[in-house]
């Protein structure tokens, strides 16, 4: 128990010059992934079981990217800003760092993680995009964006309180990407391909993403190596056994 809370409060408590890897509780559960629709790779709907975990509220900014590596590599500048312009293997360094800091074990999200925190987790309402049936509530997408990327948390919150997992910045996940994959995932915490040439995007961004690009459903992917303005990402931790 003592354990427990001693990293609980680790997680609560780090940030990054004023800036908190602020985490947000979801309780695991069962949940219908996936939708009907004219993207093949958005379906067939199924069940899965997710276990218990932490996922960030916010989306990494540029100022806890650059504490802990000493660099900023996005191209719109402003520490509040999602970090962009970094790939898959960037990611991966980044939080090796994290993690040596802190004594946890940070990670990126798996695709169905993902999804079922979007969705709202337990406390889902079904809504189409994360928190609302209404894009311009809670997301930054090229129809409402200005043609420009907008600070963490502008938008309302979904089910969760977790902001921005509809538009702003696409978000890495950890799987590989397989547009058949829906058709012979696990039921309990899927984690994507064994292998493939590209890595899970979702959530949309802020330019050149319509609002279908937006939805809790939509799978999109890129290469490991690809870095531009519109990809950016969101730390999960485990849940830590009491």
């Amino acid at each position: 128990m003592l354990r427990f809370v001693f990293v609980l409060l680790l997680f609560i408590t780090y940030n990054t010059n004023g800036q908190s890897f602020q985490p947000v509780f979801v309780e695991g559960g069962n949940f219908l992934m996936g939708a009907n629709s004219d993207e093949k790779s958005e379906g067939p709907i199924h069940e899965v079981y997710i276990n218990s975990f932490y996922i960030g509220k916010y989306e990494v900014t540029q100022k806890e990217w650059e504490t802990i590596t000493g660099n900023n590599p996005a191209i719109f500048k402003g520490d509040s800003l999602p970090i962009h312009n970094v790939n898959f293997f960037d990611i991966q360094n980044f939080i090796a760092l994290l993690n040596q800091k802190t004594g946890l074990n940070y990670r990126l999200p798996t695709e169905a993680e993902w999804e079922y925190a979007a969705r709202g987790g337990k406390y889902s309402k079904g809504f189409i995009y994360s928190g609302s049936n209404n894009l311009n509530d809670v997301g930054w997408s090229h129809i409402n964006s200005d043609k420009i990327i907008h600070k963490i948390g502008t938008k309302l919150p979904n089910e969760l309180g977790i902001y921005d997992m509809s538009g702003n910045v696409f978000e890495w996940c950890n799987d590989w990407y397989s547009q058949h994959y829906y058709s012979d995932s696990p039921k309990d915490n899927p984690k994507g391909a064994e292998k493939g040439y590209s890595k899970v995007l979702r959530g949309g961004a802020w330019y050149l993403s319509f609002p279908s690009f937006c939805r809790v459903v939509f799978r999109d992917s890129a290469q490991p190596e690809l870095k531009n303005e519109c990809i950016g990402f969101r730390l999960v931790l485990e849940k830590v056994d009491k």
